[in-house]
């Protein structure tokens, strides 16, 4: 049985979510900024008329923050009824990946990333952490 993700990198690591979750990527969008708002929510973004949050996912998952002279990338994804933007360095393809190459978070990523993950999958070159886009969401 396989497993088709979309993929994007954050901080030199590959990451995948599941496509069933994305409704579409996009270069950066204008934000608006929420006061007193977590670290975590970098703003509002208006899509074609429809309010979204804009998540920064290197600050949810624990990592440095972006250089500011880089533009994020958008990966919008619906959860529990909800579209928001998840910010990321940049968009991969969309992967077909298999369940015997599936195995749990490895033991040395630690911190709040290690939460947010189902498992990674072993590529021929590289890891690819599978996300739990619910739990990263609702954190």
């Amino acid at each position: 049985m396989s497993t088709r993700l979309v993929t994007f990198t954050l901080d030199g690591r590959l990451y995948g979510v599941d496509v069933n979750a994305v409704q579409e990527v996009l270069r950066g969008q204008p934000q608006t900024r929420i006061p007193l708002a977590p670290e975590s929510v970098s703003g509002l973004i208006n899509l074609r008329g429809q309010v979204l949050s804009a998540l920064e996912l290197r600050a949810r998952l624990g990592l440095p923050d972006r250089d500011a002279d880089r533009e994020p990338m958008l990966v919008v994804v619906r959860v529990a009824g909800e579209t928001i933007a998840l910010l990321v360095d940049s968009i991969g393809a969309v992967m077909d990946v298999d369940d015997d190459q599936f195995e749990l978070p490895p033991d040395t990523l630690s911190g709040p990333a290690r939460e947010f993950l189902h498992g990674a999958y072993k590529l021929d070159s590289q890891l690819l952490l599978a996300l739990d886009v619910d739990r990263a969401v609702a954190a």
